[in-house]
């Protein structure tokens, strides 16, 4: 009988004390996730209680119905780029469409189990993009840190780098020390307090400091964006049509595939630290869920954050409990202090969101893979590079498909395909490409070693390998495939052409195959054309029956001696040349 799933697994054992434990975590994540919900809104280009609005409800949603004890889910900086593309193209009210489509396609990427697929982005891809995110979010907070007057916002970096040097001239002091004071107390609080969460002391400080020494001097939030509303907007299910569903599926691809990454590493992250173990398809519909709900509400797009779910673990949480203090948390500010986070430079978010830059570059990993100079080097310079010049979605696409592709060419590499014969130094006559010779070769039996997958990126070496050099028609090919892990139907295509080739003169015997390999000749019928009997476990039994098919009259004489039976076959010819050159002598 199944048990229940509220007391299986995440709530198992719960208590008063894990109650308190969980409201302890709940309390500092939330405090944390104000300045970064409203901090990660404006920087996608949307005003801040989007931000919040999102913290909220897409936090309770994943943590109660993700597949982790301990996500903490809401805004994160990597949806930045993304975002911001979004509404400058199409506008917000299309990016809350995007933001729907997204969570449909995240619930039924849960639904279907493709939650393992995500695992198969290689890792220099998700650290390119990664790093070009991060070079975005930084570079994008640069006006806002200096107090540039006049920039405008591109969806292109270059021409936003452009827009930093073109209005380096209104370059405003009291922003430039605004945002220095919340730096320092970002970077300083955790080293001297590392209890309290230092984006909310820098963010206090600075705006203690810019609203009483000098006061009006710094734009802010309110200035900028207006007044933050102390309630939840009111339900609005957004006007979609099928000319709109046309128009954003695309992004809506994009968030969700960002979306799965973000939240899977994230669950990753946090089964290293706690010790426990998420349910992948069970967090994508969790991560789905919420966010086709919160749009619904002005939210943005959402996913795992990494950061917020590592404090979460930090401060001792033990269930998603925590998750739903942290919105609830969250909402009760929003109530209770809207008014007053209106008043928060629009300085002190910059340098929130160069730390969170910072700290998402993986920058050790980013330069210790560009030092080791392979493949890999290769995919993340370019990933990297796209991410930033272009946009994440050609990125991603042109960094996988080149994964793809050099992944092909070493697997293609690793196919090895040589002659060989018995050693007749080994003491159990084992097979060797080293005792194959121009004088020590049998030219009636052939036998090749096959070693590795082959598959359509390495079948074609394989053909020509085995054809290529098999000039002298030998009665007799045998194939040792047991190292062949994995046959393709090109494979096989190629393999049939070799058999058809060698049946026009002689047989092929092939030894050792594997379940994956034999199941797929069956399949094409190429077993029969091989014929049953043709296939061996073991080259010894192989070798015995390739003997027994040789035209004898051609071995007489012969002095290569690849076997050890080739003394006894080719002896009485030798005997009676000897014999006659004894009586010519004589």
């Amino acid at each position: 009988m199944k048990r229940n799933w509220f007391i299986d697994g995440r709530y198992k054992d719960y208590s008063f004390q894990s109650l308190q434990k969980d409201f302890i975590a709940g309390l500092v994540v939330g405090v944390i996730a104000i300045p970064l919900g409203m901090a990660f809104a404006i920087a996608s280009g949307v005003k801040p209680e989007y931000g919040i609005y999102t913290t909220i409800i897409a936090g309770v949603l994943i943590s109660l119905l993700g597949g982790s004890k301990f996500q903490i889910g809401g805004p994160t900086g990597a949806f930045i780029p993304i975002l911001f593309g979004i509404v400058m193209t199409y506008g917000f009210e299309n990016l809350l469409i995007a933001g729907f489509l997204a969570g449909i396609i995240l619930t039924l990427m849960g639904i279907f189990k493709l939650g393992s697929l995500i695992k198969f982005i290689p890792k220099p891809v998700t650290i390119g993009f990664t790093a070009g995110i991060a070079v975005i979010i930084f570079v994008g907070q640069v006006p806002n840190f200096l107090g540039l007057s006049g920039v405008e916002k591109h969806e292109e970096f270059i021409n936003n780098v452009k827009e930093i040097f073109m209005h380096i001239q209104s370059m405003n002091m009291y922003s430039v020390l605004t945002a220095g004071i919340c730096l320092m107390a970002v970077l300083g609080t955790p080293r001297f307090f590392p209890k309290i969460p230092g984006p909310l002391i820098g963010i206090i400080c600075s705006t203690l400091v810019a609203t009483f020494l000098f006061p009006g001097q710094v734009a802010t939030i309110g200035s900028t964006y207006g007044e933050i509303p102390n309630n939840l907007p009111q339900f609005k299910f957004p006007e979609i049509t099928l000319d709109r569903i046309q128009l954003l599926i695309r992004p809506a691809l994009v968030i969700a595939m960002l979306g799965a990454i973000e939240s899977l590493l994230s669950a990753v992250v946090a089964d290293g630290m706690s010790g426990s173990k998420h349910n992948s398809n069970k967090e994508l519909i969790g991560q789905g869920v919420a966010n086709i709900i919160t749009p619904l509400f002005g939210g943005i797009p959402a996913t795992g954050a990494i950061a917020r779910t590592a404090t979460n673990i930090k401060n001792g949480a033990v269930s998603p409990v925590s998750g739903v203090v942290h919105g609830i948390v969250v909402l009760l500010v929003l109530v209770l202090f809207a008014p007053y986070a209106s008043k928060v430079p629009l300085a002190s978010m910059a340098p929130i969101l160069m730390v969170v830059a910072w700290n998402m570059s993986e920058r050790h990993l980013f330069f210790n893979m560009v030092k080791i100079k392979t493949t890999d080097s290769l995919i993340l310079v370019i990933t990297f590079l796209l991410t930033v010049f272009e946009n994440l979605t050609s990125a991603v696409e042109v960094g996988l498909i080149l994964a793809v592709l050099l992944f092909i060419k070493r697997m293609s590499d690793t196919i090895v395909t040589e002659k060989v014969l018995p050693n007749p130094n080994n003491k159990h006559q084992q097979v060797d490409s080293r005792v194959v010779t121009s004088t020590h070769d049998c030219p009636q039996i052939s036998i090749y070693n096959v070693e590795g997958p082959l598959f359509f990126g390495a079948a074609q070496t394989f053909e020509q390998s085995i054809i290529g050099t098999t000039h002298s028609k030998p009665k007799v090919l045998l194939l040792r495939m047991g190292q062949v892990p994995l046959l393709d139907t090109t494979g096989e295509s190629y393999l049939s052409n070799i058999v058809h080739h060698f049946s026009k003169h002689g047989l092929v015997l092939i030894s050792g195959i594997k379940p994956q390999p034999k199941t797929l000749l069956i399949k094409t019928g190429l077993y029969e054309v091989i014929g049953k009997d043709h296939f061996f476990d073991h080259t010894g039994v192989a070798i015995d029956y390739a003997l027994e098919q040789l035209n004898r009259n051609k071995c007489l004489g012969c002095k290569h001696f690849a076997f050890r039976e080739c003394s006894a076959l080719s002896g009485d010819l030798t005997k009676g040349i000897e014999e006659r050159r004894r009586a010519f002598s004589s």
